[in-house]
């Protein structure tokens, strides 16, 4: 059966996300707009026509939803909005009504996003529906935390990660606490920083056995899409962020993934991570992200491109015939991949042939080399301006 294309008149995709995102649009050939700042890798991208200048969608939520309108009605038609992060999403939903007048865009129902979105309010979403999340104990920076009830260690993580209060903490995406006396220790920073925070019983093991569930629910309830994978380095070590991916064909990690989506009856995409217990096996669901992510553009290299099969539900172009997601398709981010390997010394003469063989890489594609290349080419200009403004790191 011949797939339908996509024409280069359709609508155009409009990405506050990254370049990952961007790239699994792309090979759809899907024309694309992008909200970003100056500098950024997405800007560069073949695929990119117009480039929006971004503005802080948690510190002046207000003003970017009047910048995405001003670009959206200037439009012949709607464009499709896809979002990246937590507070693109908030963004997206708590101003769904506005932004509905310009764009087209899937979004779960508005206060499931806030319950998946607060950590406190998804422990009370997941004791409602039976959830198999580990135990927890919300701990507010105006009170002495309580956690009488939990076994050490344990993981803090904010009830919604902002990166701006959370790095000064520490580079890992939570903060991992041994005993009672050592999160008495900790508080106070917690306090100083004026983070809300969950602290929840610790998983035992390796990032590796971190295992996701991706998928897509249409509107009329049915997984449209889907595909499992897991972790195969992070930065740092140990709760650190994904530096190399994998696409796996994990059965159990699918069923249960689509068990909760049914569940909570949500629609659109959403992430769902889970850790395997390393004695027992079992599966616990530690988040739910409800947003489109850098895996997008793994599972488009495999075959099952999420972000696609929305843009094409939305403009009313048939999806193609349904396939499995090819397993053992890898993604990495070759600079901080580097730096993973180089703290789990692993030897540079093994991962350079591993780097280069993995199919879809962050930034780096023989098919679109300008963002890499771009995006250097800008920092290394702006450092040599006087006055310059600070440059966050590549990636």
């Amino acid at each position: 059966m011949r797939r339908n294309r996509v024409s280069e008149s359709s609508p155009l995709a409009c990405v506050i996300g990254e370049i990952d995102l961007v790239r699994s649009l792309g090979i759809a050939g899907i024309p694309l707009a992008v909200v970003s700042p100056p500098g950024d890798f997405t800007r560069y991208s073949r695929f990119t026509r117009i480039a929006i200048d971004r503005i802080d969608a948690w510190r002046r939520p207000e003003e970017l939803v009047d910048r995405l309108l001003a670009f959206g009605r200037s439009q012949p038609s709607k464009p499709i909005l896809y979002y990246n992060g937590d507070w693109d999403l908030l963004l997206v939903s708590r101003f769904r009504e506005k932004l509905r007048t310009a764009f087209h865009f899937v979004i779960p129902d508005a206060t499931l996003v806030e319950d998946i979105v607060d950590k406190a309010r998804f422990r009370a979403l997941a004791d409602k529906h039976e959830l198999p999340v580990p135990a927890s104990a919300q701990i507010s920076a105006g009170s002495v935390p309580r956690v009488d009830h939990l076994r050490f260690p344990v993981v803090v993580k904010p009830l919604t990660r902002q990166h701006q209060t959370w790095k000064p903490l520490t580079r890992a995406k939570v903060i991992e606490v041994e005993s009672a006396e050592e999160l008495a220790e900790l508080w106070p920073r917690l306090a100083s920083a004026d983070v809300d925070a969950l602290v929840q019983e610790a998983i035992p093991g390796p990032e590796t056995l971190i295992e996701t569930y991706h998928a897509y629910m249409d509107a009329d309830g049915a997984v449209a899409g889907e595909f499992t994978g897991k972790k195969i380095r992070t930065y740092p070590t140990h709760h650190g962020y994904s530096t190399a991916l994998v696409l796996t064909d994990a059965d159990d990690v699918r069923e249960l993934g689509r068990q909760i989506l049914h569940r909570l009856d949500l629609r659109g995409v959403a992430k769902l991570d889970f850790k395997r217990h390393p004695d027992t096996g079992r599966l616990y669901l530690l988040e739910i992200n409800p947003r489109f992510n850098l895996w997008h553009h793994l599972g488009a290299r495999a075959g099952v491109n999420l972000p696609e099969l929305v843009y094409r539900d939305l403009v009313g172009v048939p999806r193609p015939p349904a396939s499995k997601a090819q397993p053992g398709v890898r993604w990495c981010s070759p600079w901080r991949d580097a730096q993973a390997v180089w703290t789990q010394h692993v030897p540079l003469l093994r991962w350079i042939p591993w780097v280069l063989s993995c199919e879809a890489k962050c930034a780096m594609s023989w098919d679109d080399p300008l963002p890499f290349l771009g995006a250097c080419t800008y920092r290394a200009v702006q450092r040599l301006r006087p006055g310059r403004p600070e440059l966050r790191p590549i990636g």
